[in-house]
């Protein structure tokens, strides 16, 4: 069974490791997946009987004040879900502690001003070392009570520990300035991390979140104001120009242009009229619209998004799994080699002050924050940007897959074309072209297959209207029948006109031949053109040296047309669904990672075999369901999109960890050779983690805002 719980009160990526690996312990917990950057735990266990309980408590084992909650708490939820009496209450909450901290560090900054300029001036010995202590309590007093809380509960490898220990030390071998120093970096570097973990937390979140608190429901001629929550399936809604559509639903009276920009990415409005669906989380622009809801608020688009996004950070990818082991054994490891660094070169080298300082120094080093949150925030804030585009990562482990594909392979309808059939050229024999298109239409005007959709929006561009035939036949995988004028109309295949006696020749592309009372009128060829984009997608793709190919159930004439017009470097037609998998596999063996795009029932199984699959949000709920990525948008250059976010999302997890380990590393070695001190460990730690922390922020977020713009 799978639960998910929220989480309140977790401000160490650290602890959230361990905290995790004392979950996985739990018995009957089969899967654990806790994610710091969403707040969120995911696990999967036999019961939920006590289940929580049981959490709370090895929560508690590891660090004091975190709680779980079945319900995300008010504090945690953006500002315009929840009244203003919770927001007001959780933001009070928040600015009485940041303003608590910022008053310690000015306090303990000024007691460290005071104390060094005393201290650098040889005057007062004493009262410099007084003052340089009391800065060192005022603003290290929670460091030690956290770190004693921890040596109670058995964990002596965390940040608070090390600190402690290193700073204690140096205050023992008389660096009583750096002591004091090296504490108030510390306290501002962990200040900043926070609020930028968490104002990234919440640009994720609030850009997400697009529901409405209100919605305008119509009742007894007039309308009444109610909480979004507590729309029903079948309320008719009104939605003035400037709402948010509530809910998902069908308009039912009214026209209108929606700017669907927040919930796909594009910016291009989107003319709606009666009979339109709409989504919620858009907005409305111009007309008033009458929407009759189709959803409630949970079950509609925008809630659907929101938690996507959650759960999407549970899922975390092998090199954010990695850099959790690593962690475990980077830290005990180091620790390690402090301790012999302050004891073996002493007893050879009797200079006890020396190395027990540079042991200090790898105390302060080796503490992993800024590897085991600058990676999970890359991830998370990917995912975060991706929404925003309307392309919804399912988990951060499809974005480290897609930073590797090696190929690109795609379904042809509905995916690359419209999958709308439209008209490219007709022939008429023996009969005025308006005639024939009349006849075709009026037979073709009851069914709602796409070739005869195809048909009667060419015949209404030319002006030609035709009142549906009588005694209408449809012949399954042959064509149409119908009366039209007192004259048998027969509109098909070539399958259609063999069964009427009409010899027609063979063609591998899509023809509608039509005959009157046996009599050969003529032909109407049509085409399902390409999406917009598509071309430039796949052209994009090429200059990256991904390999292109197409998979197709249609005929090998359409197909090829397609392809070469869009310039796809592989097709194969004329598939069925089983056969789809095996070619995907094919081209996996030959060229490595295969990202798949699909949109139709029939290509759930590919899109669950490949490398990473990814459905159009125009298309079957099967398909999206089997699916690692959606495109919301059904557009083609989404898929470009999601490569560039994946690859920025990579390698900023990269930079990330290549920095942070050089940055420690050297730091060691300069300690080794006499060179570091303490205010260059405190920034090996400290200083690195925020340096990550920003980089990946502004890789991630702004880069994507300059492509945008």
């Amino acid at each position: 069974m799978r639960h998910v719980y929220y989480i309140e009160n977790l401000d160490c990526p650290n602890c959230a490791a361990k905290i995790e690996q004392k979950i996985a312990k739990l018995h009957g917990v089969t899967e654990v997946s806790l994610s710091y950057t969403a707040m969120q735990l995911h696990l999967t266990a036999e019961t939920a009987e006590g289940l929580l309980e049981r959490i709370q408590a090895a929560a508690d084992s590891v660090e004091d004040g975190v709680i779980f909650h079945i319900e995300k708490p008010a504090s945690a939820k953006p500002s315009h879900t929840h009244s203003h009496v919770e927001h007001a209450h959780g933001h009070h909450h928040e600015e009485k502690a940041s303003r608590r901290d910022l008053l310690i560090l000015a306090v303990g900054a000024v007691l460290f001003a005071a104390g060094l300029c005393l201290h650098f001036a040889a005057a007062g010995a004493f009262a410099s070392k007084a003052l340089l202590l009391s800065a060192y309590l005022v603003m290290g007093g929670s460091v030690l009570w956290a770190s004693l809380k921890s040596i109670l509960k058995g964990q002596i490898f965390d940040e608070n520990f090390l600190m402690s220990v290193a700073t204690i030390g140096a205050l023992c071998i008389g660096c009583w300035e750096e002591a004091a120093g090296v504490m108030l970096f510390f306290r501002i570097g962990e200040l900043f991390e926070h609020i930028a973990v968490e104002r990234s937390r919440r640009s994720v979140m609030e850009a997400i979140d697009l529901r409405p608190e209100t919605a305008q429901r119509i009742i007894d001629g007039g309308t009444e104001t109610i909480p979004a929550e507590e729309v029903q399936i079948g309320d008719l809604l009104l939605v003035r120009a400037g709402d948010r559509i509530p809910v998902d639903g069908i308009v039912e009276l009214g026209e209108s242009a929606l700017d669907t920009a927040a919930m796909t990415g594009e910016s291009v409005p989107v003319d709606v009229k009666a009979g339109d669906k709409v989504m919620s989380g858009c907005i409305n622009l111009s007309g008033v619209l009458e929407i009759r809801a189709a959803a409630a608020l949970g079950d509609s688009m925008v809630t659907r998004i929101l938690e996507s996004v959650e759960h999407a950070a549970a899922g975390k990818p092998k090199i954010d799994r990695f850099i959790t082991r690593f962690a475990r054994v980077y830290t005990p490891i180091v620790v390690g080699i402090a301790v012999l660094t302050a004891i073996v070169p002493s007893l050879i080298t009797g200079e006890w002050e020396h190395w027990i300082y540079t042991a200090l120094n790898f105390l302060m080093i080796s503490c992993p924050c800024a590897l085991v949150l600058s990676v999970p925030l890359a991830f998370f804030s990917g995912i975060g940007v991706g929404s925003r585009r309307g392309i919804l990562f399912k988990d951060g482990i499809a974005l480290e897959v897609l930073a590797k594909i090696r190929a690109v392979v795609m379904d042809k309808t509905g995916t690359l074309t419209n999958g709308r059939f439209s008209v490219t050229e007709v022939t008429a024999i023996g009969c005025d072209l308006e005639v024939l298109l009349a006849d075709c239409a009026a037979c073709e005007a009851v069914s709602a297959h796409p070739i005869a959709i195809g048909i009667l929006e060419y015949a209404g561009s030319m002006g030609i209207e035709a009142s549906p035939a009588e005694d209408v036949q449809e012949i399954a995988g042959k064509g149409i029948l119908g009366i039209r004028n007192g004259r048998r109309i027969a509109c098909g295949n070539r399958k259609l006109m063999e069964d009427l006696g009409i010899s027609v020749e063979e063609s591998d592309s899509t023809i509608v031949h039509i005959a009157a009372d046996g009599v050969y009128m003529g032909c109407i060829s049509l085409a399902d053109s390409p999406k917009p984009h598509a071309a430039e997608t796949v052209a994009a793709m090429n200059r990256r040296g991904l390999h292109t190919v197409m998979l197709t159930g249609d005929n090998a004439v359409n197909a090829e047309m397609v392809s070469k017009s869009l310039g796809i470097a592989e097709v194969h037609a004329g598939l069925l669904p089983t056969e789809k998998p095996e070619w995907m596999q094919k081209v996996r063996a030959e060229k490595g990672s295969v990202l798949f795009v699909g949109d139709g029932i029939n290509d759930a199984p590919v899109l669950s075999g490949a490398d990473v699959g990814a459905a159009m949000g125009s298309g079957a709920d099967a398909a999206m369901e089997a699916a690692d990525i959606v495109y919301l948008h059904a557009d083609p250059a989404s898929i470009l999109h999601s490569i560039d976010i994946a690859g920025r999302v990579s390698m900023a997890a990269r930079i990330c960890i290549g920095f942070a380990l050089g940055i420690k590393i050297l730091i060691m070695l300069l300690g080794f050779m006499g060179i570091a001190n303490m205010w260059l460990s405190i920034f090996a730690d400290t200083g690195v983690t925020m340096l990550c922390v920003l980089f990946v922020i502004v890789y991630v977020h702004l880069s994507d805002r300059k492509r945008t713009n």
